[in-house]
């Protein structure tokens, strides 16, 4: 009578041994993932003479399996339905291993390949031990600190590190970004527990003295998947050895920065009526003081070399100038003796208007005016 139950036939089997393969899959909670169990030799089978069985070996629970009837292939487990399977060619060929979709986290079990030959007496001809680590990506650390808005030598930082959706358990570091040595785990508490979804989540709390310029950064370890996370925390700004000073300007009310302002712009109005002030007592108006000798002759043309102060007496030459285009044709060029006052110059009779009027433009001399007394 052909044997329907494929526990039984195992237990049957079970004093049948061959080498036995052992092997370790990692993955991802909701990949896929391949357990393998292939014949050593290149050899063809034929699917009715073989038999083939996986199951997890803790508890003999069949996963899936293949049988010569009608070339069948099926599952004993419901929790596998849909998800594991063999693949009939790649049976042929002497590969017998399991494929297995959307890893969950029960699938982390040791899963045993049996493989029987029915033209060999039922003999087992291979067995193969695979162990699934099944591992969760935990989410990027996140840092943050809880203190007082102004912080002292005398109070304690405390910053927290989250991390959840990850398995196995994390281990965690906290580390100081200074010299990126490792903090001691005095110093930090840390709590982990499983979520909904059988995941772990993380947090950690860490306690440590004020320092100016602190910087730590949080460190999540995943070992099953060999991966570290890091994330750094905000720093506390550097005093630059002047611990206790204020390094910046503090923001003034809106009514008090109006204030400032009026203020400001009142002392540069003070400040530039004091420069004015000073200049004109400098450049103010001079009394005639006597003759000068002169010490260069020009020539009169109309043009003065004086500037705006000789305004008026410049008026008096062009006065003079129309009288003298009447009967000269050229202007004069007069040539004074420097041996003479000028005071002298502009008094003498027989000297021509023209002479005289310069005679008077060069006692005045550069930016003087002349005053209704002269």
């Amino acid at each position: 009578m052909p044997l329907r139950s494929p526990g039984l036939l195992l237990l049957l089997l079970g004093s049948l041994s061959a080498e036995i393969q052992q092997t370790e899959v990692r993955a991802k909670v909701g990949s896929d993932c391949l357990l393998s169990c292939m014949y050593p030799e290149r050899l063809d089978f034929d699917l009715d003479d073989v038999y083939v069985y996986w199951q997890i070996s803790e508890s003999n629970t069949v996963v899936t399996y293949h049988i010569p009837k009608n070339n069948s292939s099926g599952q004993a487990d419901s929790r596998y339905q849909g998800r594991a399977h063999l693949s009939l060619d790649s049976v042929r060929q002497g590969d017998f291993s399991l494929h297995l979709r959307n890893v969950t986290l029960q699938d982390a079990q040791r899963f045993t390949c049996l493989v029987f030959r029915k033209s060999l007496s039922m003999r087992e001809v291979l067995r193969a031990v695979v162990s699934l680590r099944v591992a969760a990506n935990f989410s990027m650390p996140v840092v943050s600190r809880l203190v007082a808005s102004a912080p002292h030598q005398d109070q304690a930082l405390t910053f927290t590190c989250t991390s959840t959706d990850g398995y196995p358990r994390p281990n965690v570091y906290w580390i100081n970004k200074t010299d990126h040595s490792l903090l001691d785990r005095a110093l930090h508490n840390d709590t982990v527990s499983l979520n909904a979804r059988g995941l772990y989540d993380m947090i950690s709390v860490l306690t440590v003295p004020w320092a100016p310029g602190l910087s730590v950064g949080c460190c999540v370890e995943n070992m099953l998947l060999q991966q570290n996370l890091t994330s750094s925390g905000p720093a506390e700004p550097s005093t630059g050895g002047n611990a206790g000073r204020i390094t910046e300007t503090p923001a003034l009310p809106p009514g008090q920065r109006g204030t400032a302002v009026l203020g400001i712009v009142a002392v540069l109005v003070v400040v530039v009526l004091v420069a004015v002030a000073i200049t004109w007592a400098r450049c103010g108006h001079r009394s005639y003081t006597g003759a000068r000798p002169v010490t260069h002759e020009q020539e009169l043309t109309g043009e003065f070399p004086w500037g705006a102060g000789a305004c008026v007496a410049a008026g008096l030459l062009s006065g003079v100038q129309k009288t003298s285009a009447v009967g000269l044709e050229h202007p004069v060029k007069p040539v004074m003796s420097s041996a003479l006052p000028v005071g002298t110059l502009a008094q003498d009779p027989t000297l021509s208007a023209r002479r005289r009027a310069r005679a008077v433009l060069l006692e005045l001399g550069p930016c003087r005016h002349l005053s209704p007394s002269a």
